[in-house]
């Protein structure tokens, strides 16, 4: 969003929903519609974006829930990603936000902040949030208000094609304890081995790498309205891509270029020419599926200092409630089943990411098979290098993921050094993020 439509739609939202805040003297979460049962027949909207397989499940899903709460009808929406936000942005300006939305971390603080999320603490007696890490279930508060209930997780790893490596003779390091230089010289060996028929990687370009990147240098992406990490780790973060471009890791720059717009399957990875990608691990079973199903595993980032309790459970997605649903009670219905129920579990499987659920996410691991067990059991796996999941991006820092790839882009192609591209990138968040608190 730009910054005029990110004013127009803040505007929107204010006047749509003053009459709240005039009631309960509050900034978020509020509503003054009672979180009560309706009498007879209830019809809810449930909106979402994904493709295909999501759109299967959830509908799956919806019907069980469906047939559970006979009175209850529920209306499903959905978009891809791009459409679904701008959908979004005009019915939340409107006044037509759909009772049950989901809802990424990026703009959670934004939606949270501007009083259009319900506070699921007034649902609680239909919403149980109890079967999940509490510090997962903090991430879906903004100013302390429970906004969003986390629906899954998400964990970041490297996904290695293991049939890449076997064909070209390449041995790995102990991926329990390697360093950046350990991936970056095993990465360059396939490059090396291979003639360029092959790539070792292409490195991270999303916040959740960037701030895992600024986790492993003892900071953080943001302060709660400030951006705090560093111009010089911001610079070696940024300068990464080049330096990979330029030793082979990634090919060439336009290599790396095609492959960080290209999408899953026009991917050197999703096409079987890549060795290792990192990111999250749940991606795991669309490349396998991508490339063709080769033997693919998942193994801990690298680290600066391994060992070190540098990673942490990312929210993968939420569910949220309109604070201008006029069913409020059978909108939190909706969402406890989506996430506590065993039924609805099995069906959605981790099409989402990783339950936040873990009495769902022990029963999966029980009886998954292939890559789906493998991102399942990566949760325990990497847990002894957890630590605090950080808050939610802070609001005007919504389009950090695009913000991230363009000065990467800077670097690669040399039209920035990389000290001048982060102090740059860092103005620019803080300015959005001023402008929009």
């Amino acid at each position: 969003m730009t910054r005029i439509w990110k004013k127009a739609l803040a505007a929107g939202l204010a006047a749509v929903t003053l009459w709240t805040t005039a009631a309960c003297g509050s900034s978020v979460g509020t509503s003054d519609v009672p979180v009560v049962p309706a009498e007879g027949d209830v019809t809810i909207r449930l909106n979402w974006w994904g493709g295909d397989a999501r759109i299967k499940a959830t509908e799956q899903a919806v019907k069980g829930f469906e047939a559970e709460h006979p009175n209850i009808h529920v209306d499903m929406e959905y978009s891809d990603w791009t459409g679904y936000w701008d959908k979004l942005a005009v019915q939340s300006a409107g006044g037509n936000a759909p009772d049950v939305m989901q809802m990424d971390q990026l703009y959670l603080a934004f939606y949270g902040s501007m009083n259009a999320l319900l506070d699921m603490n007034k649902a609680s007696q239909y919403l149980d949030l109890s079967h999940m890490d509490a510090d997962t279930r903090n991430t879906g508060k903004v100013d302390g208000v429970q906004v969003a209930a986390p629906a899954t997780i998400a964990q970041f790893g490297v996904i290695v094609n293991n049939d890449i490596l076997n064909e070209l003779g390449v041995t790995m390091p102990d991926t329990d304890t390697w360093t950046w230089d350990d991936f970056e010289q095993v990465a360059q060996e396939v490059t090396q081995k291979s003639g360029n028929t092959f790539i070792g990687s292409i490195f991270m370009n999303n916040s959740y790498g960037l701030e895992l990147w600024a986790r492993q240098h003892g900071e953080s992406t943001f302060d709660g309205n400030k951006v705090s990490i560093s111009p010089e780790t911001l610079a070696s973060f940024l300068e990464k891509p080049a330096d990979w471009a330029k030793n082979g890791i990634e090919g060439n720059a336009e290599r790396w270029s095609e492959n960080v717009t290209a999408s899953m399957n026009d991917t050197d990875f999703g096409k079987g020419r890549q060795a290792f990608m990192l990111t999250q691990a749940t991606q795991i079973t669309p490349y396998a599926q991508a490339a063709g199903n080769p033997h693919m595993t998942l193994v801990p980032l690298p680290q600066i200092n391994p060992g070190e309790k540098t990673m942490y459970f990312k929210n993968g997605m939420y569910w949220a409630i309109s604070s201008g649903s006029q069913h409020p009670a059978e909108a939190a219905m909706l969402v406890d089943y989506l996430i506590n129920d065993s039924k609805a579990g099995t069906i959605l499987g981790t099409e989402r990411g990783i339950p936040a659920n873990n009495d769902i996410r022990a029963a999966l691991a029980k009886t998954a098979t292939g890559t789906d067990k493998l991102s399942l059991d990566f949760v325990d796996e990497i847990r002894p290098t957890v630590g605090k999941a950080p808050a939610v991006v802070p609001n005007g820092a919504s389009e950090l993921d695009k913000t991230i790839v363009r000065y990467q882009q800077d670097v690669v192609f040399g039209k920035r050094k990389p000290l001048e591209a982060a102090k740059s990138m860092i103005a620019e968040l803080q300015e959005s993020i001023d402008f929009n608190s």
